[in-house]
């Protein structure tokens, strides 16, 4: 079983100490952090699967917290409050809270909503990679388009001749077509002299 990290921070020893505890003996790395400010300093350097935050601590707040280590660090929350507060909730949920409970909170309440934190955050986090796998993919392919327009106006091909020029080329040099693409929008001597290797080597393909 995977052990995952939780950060937790609360402003109040009794809680902090007794929700430490609890998930420790649970199975949990846990970290903590008396306020809002010592949380996010521990979170970007210890980067935990989850943070749980009381949204009500001295200086920065349990949501001000949550905001830089989600922006910073890429790491999400789960809020503790004193209060059921719809104000303060809606506020949470703007700022991604993957959950939200109303103290006093046992470890026998709190787990089952970590479980489900820790496999939202999961799902967050690869669909945020899909998107930026997939906005690559879209500038790659946005620069091979324009590499391959180039070539049909500098030497008068239609748009199949030119992309199966560049892919040949790309093959015969065994570099991947986007590392070419990239390299003849280049404003440089070398990107003509790369131009006209490109349309040599079609020549003699042909």
């Amino acid at each position: 079983m995977t052990q995952y990290k939780i950060l937790v921070a609360d402003d109040d020893i009794f809680t902090l100490t007794s929700l430490t505890g609890g998930l420790t003996q649970a199975g949990y790395e846990v970290i903590s952090a008396p306020d809002g400010e010592r949380a996010v300093q521990l979170g970007l350097k210890e980067k935990p699967d989850l943070a749980i935050l009381d949204i009500r601590m001295p200086g920065i707040s349990g949501i001000e917290a949550a905001r830089k280590l989600r922006i910073h660090g890429h790491i999400n929350a789960l809020f503790l409050s004193a209060y059921s507060d719809r104000d303060v909730v809606e506020l949470a949920t703007q700022e991604g809270a993957l959950g939200y409970l109303v103290k006093p909170i046992n470890i026998q309440q709190l787990i089952p909503a970590i479980e489900a934190a820790l496999k939202r955050s999961a799902e967050l986090q690869e669909l945020q990679q899909k998107e930026v796998d997939l906005t690559d993919a879209i500038n790659r392919n946005r620069e091979i388009s324009v590499a391959v327009g180039i070539y049909m106006e500098r030497f008068a091909m239609d748009e199949q001749n030119a992309f199966d020029a560049l892919r040949n080329y790309a093959r015969f040099e065994q570099m991947k077509l986007a590392l070419l693409a990239k390299e003849l929008l280049r404003d440089s001597d070398e990107r003509n002299r790369l131009f006209e290797a490109i349309h040599t080597h079609q020549n003699k393909e042909q």
